[in-house]
C-alpha cells in the first residue's frame, strides 16, 4: 500500500507521457505556463472516467474566474523576470496561474478575462516593449471592449534617465480603469533598482490573489524551470569570463580615420556551461571609470575611504561608486535631490512638468556634470542612497557557437567624448569603456540574456532580410555564421549602413567572402557621409522596395536591430513599400506589417 505522502501514479499511457515530453522539451518557460492554463481549462470540460478519480481537481470555474493571468511585455528581460518571480509565488499560494507573453495573450479573452496582472516596461522615449505593442495598442484603441468584469494590477518597469518614465505602465493602467476595470492594488514603478518596488509589489500583489481567487483542491502544475535554465551562471551570479580578443574594427589612422572607436570582443565561455543562440545579448557587469569616480570624490570632497553600510553590505566609498552604483546615466530623481539640497532655481525649473529641457539634460549629462556645475553638499551615506544601484548592460551577441564553439562575439562601440566641461575630463559609457579598455586575459562578469523573439527561422529554407546599420549588424554575423553551418537553402540579404565606406564599413573582408561563397546572398550599403547627399538604410530599402516585397511576399523573415530612431526609420520605409502594392492604403499597409509580426516574421531589436 502506498505511503500516505507518495504522489499518485499519473493517469497516462506510455505513448501518452512521451508525447507529452516530447511536446515540453521543445517549450519555453512561457510555453509550459501558457500549456498548464490550457490544460485546466480542457480538464473543466472533459469528465473524468468513472472508474478512477482524476489527479488533478479542477473547479468547473477554473479557467476564468479561478485563475489569475499573468501577462508580461519585456523588451530585455527584466518583466519577464520579474513576471516569472510573481507566478511562482503566487502558485506557491496555491492559487492557479497563467503567465503569457505579451504577443501569446489572445486579446479576445479579455472580455471573460476576471483576473489579470500586466507587468511591462517602456521602451526608450515612451514606446511600448515590441512584444506587447499589439496589446498596447488594442487596449488603447477603439475595439478595446468594456471590462467591468476586470480585477487587475499594473507593474510598470522603466529608466529614470528618460523623461517618460514608466509612461506604457501608467497609460495601461488608466486605461483599464476607463474601460471600467477594478483596480486591485496601485499601480507600481519600477527604476533600474527593479526589485526595491517590485519585490514589494509582488507581495501586495500575492495578497491581493488571495483574496479574490479562491485556491484549486489540489494542483500538479508544469512547473517552468525558470531558475535552472540548464546553466549555473546568470544575472546574478555571472560567469568570469575570459578575455581573448580586443580589436578595433574602425580605421585608426590616417586622413580618412574614423572617429568611431568600434571594438571586436571575443569572450571564452569555457566550462561556463552557458549556452547561447542567435539573436541572443550578452549581459555584463561593468566597472565605473576610476577617473570618474575620482573626480566625483574630489568634487565632493569626501573620503574614499570610508567604509558605508547599505542594506547588508558595508564597502568603501570608492568601491560604492566604481562598482555599485550609476554614475554615466543621470536621472530625474538625483536631479530632485541635488535641487531640493542646492536650492538652485534653475534646476528647479527644469524639474518642471513639461519642461522640454528634462529629456536634454538626461541624455547628455552625467553625475559629475550635475555636480560640479549646481554645487551641493552631501555626505557618503546620502550620496550612495540616492545614487541608482548600477545595472548590467546587454550586448547582441555576434557570434555562432556552431562557428567559433566555447567563445562569444561582441561588436562595440566605445562610447567616449569631450563634453566641454571645465574640469577638462572626457566622458564615457560605463560598459563600452569597462570593455574597450580591458586586456587580453583579464576577466569580465558576463551572462547570458535570451531573447526568443529575434530568432533565425525553423524553416531553414525560408529567406531572410536583415537591416542592420552600425553595430545594428551584429547578430547578422552570428545569423549568416549560423545559416552557414547548418547548410541552410535559404537566401541572406543583408543591408547594412555607416558614415564612410574606407573607415566604418565593420567586418567588410567576412561579408565580401560570404558573398564570394554564396553564405550572403545580397547586400545593400548606406554610407551616408560619402557623397554630398546623405544615403541611409531606409533610403537603400526604399529604392530596393519592388524586390523586398517579393522577398516578404515569398515568406522571407525580416528582421532590423540597431538605435531606436532608425528603427521607426526603417520602419516608415517599409510602410512605404508596403503601400505602394497596397494601392496606397497605409492601414493596409500597417495591417501587413502587423500580421508579420503576428507571424514571427518582422522582428525588431532596437535600443
Amino acid at each position: 500500500m502506498p505511503s500516505p505522502n507518495s504522489l499518485p501514479a499519473p493517469p497516462l499511457s506510455e505513448e501518452q507521457a512521451d508525447a507529452i515530453a516530447k511536446l515540453t522539451r521543445a517549450l519555453d518557460a512561457p510555453g509550459l505556463w501558457w500549456l498548464s492554463g490550457y490544460a485546466a481549462g480542457l480538464a473543466t470540460s472533459r469528465p473524468a472516467p468513472a472508474q478512477s478519480a482524476p489527479a488533478v481537481a479542477v473547479r468547473p470555474d477554473a479557467a476564468t474566474a479561478g485563475r489569475l493571468t499573468i501577462v508580461y511585455g519585456s523588451q530585455t528581460g527584466n518583466a519577464k523576470r520579474v513576471a516569472e518571480q510573481l507566478a511562482l509565488e503566487v502558485e506557491g499560494a496555491g492559487l492557479a496561474v497563467r503567465l503569457l507573453r505579451a504577443d501569446a495573450y489572445p486579446v479576445r479573452e479579455l472580455k471573460t478575462e476576471r483576473h489579470l496582472y500586466l507587468v511591462i516596461s517602456t521602451q526608450g522615449d515612451g514606446d511600448p516593449p515590441d512584444d506587447a505593442r499589439e496589446l498596447f495598442e488594442f487596449l488603447t484603441g477603439k475595439r478595446a471592449p468594456r471590462l467591468e468584469q476586470l480585477h487587475y494590477a499594473v507593474l510598470g518597469l522603466g529608466d529614470s534617465s528618460y523623461p517618460q518614465f514608466c509612461a506604457i505602465g501608467q497609460r495601461l493602467d488608466e486605461r483599464l480603469a476607463d474601460l471600467g476595470a477594478q483596480r486591485l492594488l496601485p499601480r507600481g514603478e519600477a527604476d533600474l533598482d527593479i526589485d526595491t518596488v517590485a519585490a514589494p509589489w509582488r507581495t501586495q500583489a500575492v495578497s491581493a490573489a488571495k483574496e479574490i481567487v479562491k485556491p484549486l483542491a489540489t494542483v500538479t502544475p508544469l512547473r517552468p524551470q525558470i531558475a535552472a535554465s540548464a546553466a549555473t551562471h546568470g544575472r546574478d551570479h555571472p560567469f568570469s569570463a575570459e578575455l581573448i580578443a580586443n580589436q578595433r574594427i574602425t580605421l585608426v589612422h590616417g586622413r580618412a580615420a574614423s572617429p568611431k572607436d568600434i571594438r571586436h570582443i571575443e569572450l571564452s565561455l569555457e566550462d561556463s556551461g552557458l549556452h547561447y543562440e542567435p539573436g541572443d545579448a550578452l549581459g555584463l557587469w561593468p566597472r565605473n571609470p576610476d577617473a570618474l569616480v575620482d573626480a566625483i570624490l574630489t568634487t565632493l570632497k569626501l573620503d574614499g575611504e570610508q567604509a558605508i553600510a547599505q542594506g547588508d553590505t558595508t564597502l568603501p566609498l570608492r568601491e560604492w561608486l566604481a562598482s555599485k552604483r550609476e554614475l554615466t546615466k543621470l536621472a530625474r530623481p538625483f536631479i530632485a535631490a541635488q535641487a531640493e539640497r542646492s536650492g538652485d532655481a534653475e534646476l528647479q525649473s527644469i524639474l518642471q512638468p513639461g519642461n522640454v529641457v528634462l529629456g536634454e539634460w538626461l541624455a547628455n549629462r552625467q553625475v559629475i556634470d550635475l555636480l560640479q556645475r549646481h554645487p551641493a553638499d552631501w555626505s557618503a551615506e546620502a550620496l550612495v542612497a540616492a545614487l541608482r544601484p548600477l545595472t548590467p548592460r546587454l550586448y547582441s551577441i555576434a557570434s555562432s557557437r556552431k562557428a567559433v564553439g566555447d567563445e562569444v562575439h561582441l561588436t562595440i562601440a566605445h562610447v567616449e567624448y569631450d563634453s566641454g566641461a571645465q574640469d577638462g575630463m572626457l566622458r564615457w559609457g560605463a560598459a563600452s569603456h569597462y570593455l574597450a579598455t580591458r586586456g587580453e586575459g583579464e576577466r569580465l562578469p558576463v551572462y547570458i540574456e535570451t531573447n526568443e523573439r529575434f530568432r533565425l527561422p525553423v524553416d531553414a529554407s525560408r529567406d531572410v532580410i536583415m537591416i542592420g546599420p552600425g553595430t545594428g549588424v551584429a547578430p547578422f554575423r552570428a545569423f549568416v555564421q549560423e545559416r552557414a553551418a547548418v547548410g541552410a537553402p535559404g537566401r541572406n540579404w543583408l543591408f547594412f549602413g555607416n558614415p564612410h565606406f574606407r573607415s566604418d564599413f565593420l567586418y567588410q573582408l567576412e561579408w565580401q567572402r560570404a558573398l564570394k561563397s554564396g553564405e550572403l546572398d545580397r547586400i545593400d550599403l548606406a554610407f551616408s557621409r560619402d557623397q554630398a547627399q546623405k544615403i541611409y538604410v531606409q533610403d537603400r530599402i526604399r529604392e530596393r522596395g519592388e524586390d523586398l516585397y517579393d522577398w516578404l511576399q515569398n515568406g522571407a523573415h525580416l528582421y532590423v536591430c540597431g538605435a531606436i530612431a532608425m528603427g521607426k526609420d526603417v520602419h516608415g520605409a517599409l510602410l512605404d513599400i508596403v503601400a505602394e502594392h497596397k494601392h496606397g492604403d497605409r492601414d493596409a499597409a500597417a495591417e501587413y506589417l502587423d500580421d508579420l509580426q503576428r507571424q514571427g516574421r518582422y522582428a525588431r531589436d532596437v535600443y
